[in-house]
């Protein structure tokens, strides 16, 4: 078993500059061309992504003051502040987004080591996470959201350890039947299954992998192979597997994050 530490401030601060650039290249009639993500435009890509990290940046500041709260008010408040927030002009819609990316990174900069202690909801009464988790989800919203803007960011782009962090991170989640995934660009080889049960809900922060083959324990289902940014955005239900082999007849059955 090998930790992975919180990501320090310069990880968030070089995905969120790589996005800030995208989307500040954006022309106001590409804001409503559609997005890789079925039924979203990239102005409903950039929405989600600032509301988020207006959320985030206050859980972050409500762990920091000693006064816990939720990221959304309710899942039918989040939906709907996507949509107006996207139905919004694009210099509107820019200038709320740049300023989401500022308050997080300044809400990351006052946090104290004994903050991070402790958990926080979703939405009142939801589920909770680990808010030590909270930079680690951060930026993966930010890097795979970039790359669903469909505007020259794509999965190659993603940095290394960003590729590494999410291949893990997407253990967490229950599938159909196990598998095992092998990039070819990594010397390190995933097992996917049931996704442990320990109310985290958030990526990991250790990072268990096999060096090599995988394990022969007979039940590891079968093995998909291809660069780990493929492996990724396959993994997210992004795609339909483009670049990926396995050594079964079809890819195993994953849903989209």
């Amino acid at each position: 078993m090998i930790d992975v530490p919180r990501p320090d401030p310069d990880t968030i601060a070089r995905a969120d500059r790589a996005l800030v650039r995208t989307v500040d290249a954006l022309s106001d009639p590409q804001y409503a061309e559609p997005s890789q993500l079925p039924g979203w435009t990239r102005a409903h890509v950039v929405a989600h992504l600032t509301l988020n990290g207006e959320g985030l940046a206050g859980v972050l500041h409500g762990a920091h003051v000693g006064r816990p709260q939720p990221m959304y008010a309710s899942p039918e408040a989040r939906d709907a502040d996507i949509e107006d927030l996207a139905a919004a002009a694009p210099d509107e819609l820019r200038e709320r987004f740049l300023a989401a990316t500022g308050r997080f990174g300044e809400a990351l900069g006052s946090m104290h080591e004994p903050d991070w202690e402790g958990r926080f909801e979703r939405t009142p009464g939801g589920p909770d996470f680990a808010l030590r988790n909270v930079v680690l989800m951060r930026v993966r919203e930010v890097e795979i959201h970039h790359a669903d803007l469909g505007a020259g960011y794509t999965a190659d782009d993603w940095p290394a350890d960003f590729r590494a962090i999410l291949l893990e991170s997407m253990t967490k989640r229950p599938y159909p039947a196990p598998f095992d995934v092998r990039p070819t660009d990594l010397d390190r080889t995933w097992h996917y299954g049931a996704a442990p049960d320990d109310g985290d809900g958030g990526p990991l922060v250790t990072v268990t992998w096999h060096y090599g083959a995988a394990p022969d324990d007979g039940d590891g289902g079968p093995l998909v192979t291809g660069t780990s940014a493929a492996l990724g955005w396959w993994l997210t239900g992004r795609g339909t597997g483009e670049g990926l082999t396995t050594d079964s007849n079809d890819l195993p059955e994953v849903e989209t994050w």
